[in-house]
Formats: structure tokens, C-alpha cells, sequence
């Protein structure tokens, strides 16, 4: 049976670009502004603060996940900040170790941080299917991963690469897939927690060439047309044809970069008729047309 939330994060092709262990005592904050760089935490001990884009703190404590897939503004800092709000320095204790606020004395928190590169071509549209931010608690697996990307990113070691890119890629499933209560925003995390729209999703991830329509999905879901509309638009953030239009146009892209596929070959792999119908739709989807996409254009 298809996955379509593996079929996203492999798609994303994932990579660590940096990975670090932090750890700190007295007030201490650290303000970033990294616009598309997707950022983990894992707090190995003791408890922080996290901000992200100007919403109220929330406690981290042992034990704690977060990922931002496309993290924007954030902000990390001590229970009590300093009093005038300012990042403070940092001591580099050893190769990609360093120390927050107090220099001196037993660490209070520590923490294995890093980002992320994604190198698909389509990242954006990928990342508007999954969620802002992802808060996972009691999770354990999640903090050994992080542990391994790091200790691997750290190496000099052969495959290295393929190590971490596959590491990566088990990372950010399991904690999408922890992140799927009602809470979560709305994106496909959401559509695979809800049973009904979960059988709709993946038979659409299945067969994409299909020329599926919403009473055929509202079928397969095993509800009336106006009810998974509804649904579907409330819960994945997108309507039904939306999405299968964006998930075409994602797998097109991979094909036409990726694999070198012709125009026609790829037009009739992701369920176009014509190539000249694909093209058009293309072309209104990305901003240009398939044959200049694929040369680099």
C-alpha cells in the first residue's frame, strides 16, 4: 500500500546541513530568523523556552521534539531570559559543542539541535502539505535519532551521506507521524490521522494517473460529495482537486529534473492525456513550461 507521507518526505530529499549539541545555564537566548531552513531540537536534559514566529513561549522540557519544517522566526531561551531581551554569547566547547549564557557550573539544559536542507526542487509545495511546527513529547525514539544524525554528521566515515539522508528521512517521519491529534494544522499529517480521508488520500497516492473526480474520492472515502469536500478543504488545507494537481505537479518536476523524462512520457505518467494538456497545466502551475523547466531554466 502507497504511504504518502513517505512518498513527501523522499521526495524533499533531505540532508543535513549542520548539527550541534548546546548547553547552558543562568539566563541565557538565542534568536534566529532562518527563513526555509528546517530546524530540530531535542532536549537530552532540564527544560528551555521556545517562541516561534511571535506566538506565546511554550515550556521544553526532557524528553521534547520540535521540528519546524520551514522554520521562519524563532526564538529559544532560558525559564527566566535576560532581563533585556538580548541574545547572549556562546562558548565553543569543543567541535560543534557549545556553551549558553553561565560559562561556568553544571549545565542546566542540554540540548541536540540542527537544520536541515531539503534539495527537491518542489520544496515549498511539499512543505505547504505538512505542518508549521510539530511539538512531540514522550517520544524517545526521536531523541536516539537525533543523537545518531548528530554522531554521523560528526564522522568522517564512507556513505556518510547516504547514512545521514536516510537518518534524516526516518527523523522527520517520526515525528510528523507523532504529530497527527486533532490539534495539528491543517496539511496531509492531519488528512492520515482522520480514517476516511486517510482511504482517499493514499488510493489517490496510489493510482495519481487516474482521472479521479470528488464523487470518486468521496466514494473511496466512504462519504457523501459535499461532506469530504467540506472535510477534506477543513482538515489537508487544500480542496481534493487542489491537491491532486499539486501532487502531480510535485511528482512531474522530480520526473522531469530527477529522471530526464520527455515531456509526453512524463505528461502521460502523471495522468495527462496529451502533452499539450499537460504542458498548459504546467505551465499555469510553475511559471514556465515543462521542456525549459526540465533543462534548468
Amino acid at each position: 500500500m502507497t504511504d504518502p507521507l513517505a512518498e513527501v518526505v523522499t521526495l524533499l530529499q533531505p540532508g543535513a546541513s549542520f548539527s550541534k549539541l548546546a548547553s547552558a545555564a543562568g539566563p541565557w537566548r538565542v534568536a534566529r530568523s532562518d527563513a526555509g531552513r528546517p530546524f530540530y531540537c531535542a532536549v537530552l536534559e532540564g527544560r528551555c523556552r521556545l517562541a516561534v514566529d511571535d506566538q506565546p513561549s511554550i515550556v521544553l522540557e526532557q524528553g521534547d521534539f520540535v521540528l519546524l519544517p520551514s522554520a521562519n522566526e524563532f526564538i529559544m531561551s532560558s525559564l527566566e531570559p535576560p532581563p533585556d531581551d538580548e541574545p547572549t554569547g556562546h562558548l565553543e566547547l569543543g567541535p560543534r559543542h557549545y556553551r549558553l549564557g553561565r560559562p561556568d557550573g553544571p549545565a542546566e539544559v542540554r540540548m541536540a539541535v540542527g537544520y536541515c536542507a531539503f534539495g527537491s526542487a518542489d520544496t515549498a509545495l511539499l512543505l505547504s502539505l505538512l505542518p508549521r511546527f510539530v511539538h512531540v513529547r514522550g517520544e524517545p525514539r526521536l531523541a536516539t535519532l537525533v543523537e545518531l544524525v548528530d554522531e554521523e554528521a560528526r564522522a568522517a566515515r564512507p556513505a556518510r551521506d547516504v547514512i545521514l539522508a536516510h537518518l534524516l528521512e526516518i527523523l522527520l517521519i517520526e515525528a510528523l507521524r507523532a504529530d497527527n491529534g486533532a490539534a495539528a494544522a491543517p496539511g496531509l499529517i492531519r488528512g492520515l490521522a482522520d480514517e476516511r480521508l486517510a482511504t482517499a488520500l493514499r488510493r489517490l497516492h496510489e493510482d495519481p494517473t487516474r482521472a479521479w473526480t470528488v464523487p470518486d474520492l468521496a466514494r473511496e472515502a466512504g462519504l457523501s460529495r459535499t461532506v469530504f469536500f467540506e472535510r477534506f478543504r477543513r482538515i489537508v488545507g487544500l480542496t481534493p482537486m487542489d491537491y491532486l494537481i499539486a501532487w502531480r505537479m510535485a511528482l512531474a518536476k522530480d520526473m522531469l529534473r530527477r529522471e530526464g523524462g520527455g515531456v509526453a512520457e512524463v505528461a502521460e505518467r502523471v495522468g495527462y492525456a496529451s502533452a499539450s494538456t499537460f504542458t498548459i497545466a504546467f505551465s499555469r502551475h510553475v511559471g514556465v513550461p515543462p521542456a525549459r523547466y526540465a533543462k534548468g531554466a
